[in-house]
């Protein structure tokens, strides 16, 4: 049986804005919003922490059979929010929107978070090599990735907007009215 929903994962540099889209999205389309970090420590779905880089290390095995207990698969309506994307099956994902944010921006956010060191480095040379828009490209049909950017607090609500739009070209094409609102399943 086709899914009513689309799901979509939200990824990019941590502090390009990926939360504060999933969540808007998600309370604008009736999604259920999942923070695979928050996830990942609410169900102990890691191996420990990594203290240096001040981060849980994640058990990709358990994660992914957390999520094999949702219906992800069977209703759709979901919006992954992580870092990465390269974990999620294809067969799951009919959209990957990776967040891009100008460096400048993006060190004075991670540095207002607390980033320093080795994590502050690894972070914004990650988004100046565009490591998670080339992951996303190796992971996905070229088709499903979008790249929108992130720099200002205007740019979430035009992003918002064409995700919008796209999930309700995507429910007509896939049968549905279109219409932006009714979600997914539960966490």
């Amino acid at each position: 049986m086709p899914r009513a929903n689309p799901n979509i994962v939200i990824t990019g540099t941590p502090g390009v804005g990926k939360t504060t889209h999933a969540e808007q999205l998600a309370r604008n389309l009736g999604f259920v919003h999942l923070s695979i970090n928050q996830l990942v420590k609410d169900h102990g779905l890691h191996e420990g922490r990594d203290e240096e880089m001040g981060s849980w290390v994640v058990d990709e095995d358990k994660l992914l059979d957390h999520l094999e207990t949702l219906p992800i698969h069977t209703t759709g309506g979901y919006i992954l929010d992580w870092h990465a994307c390269d974990l999620f099956p294809e067969r799951w994902i009919d959209l990957v929107v990776v967040l891009r944010c100008e460096t400048t921006a993006l060190y004075d956010r991670l540095t207002a978070r607390g980033y320093k060191g080795r994590k502050l480095e690894e972070n914004v040379d990650s988004e100046i090599m565009q490591v998670l828009l080339e992951e996303a490209r190796a992971s996905y049909s070229e088709e499903v990735v979008v790249e929108l950017r992130s720099n200002e607090v205007e740019d979430v609500e035009g992003n918002v907007g064409r995700v919008e739009e796209w999930v309700k070209a995507w429910r007509r094409d896939h049968g549905g009215d279109g219409d932006v609102g009714g979600g997914g399943g539960e966490e």
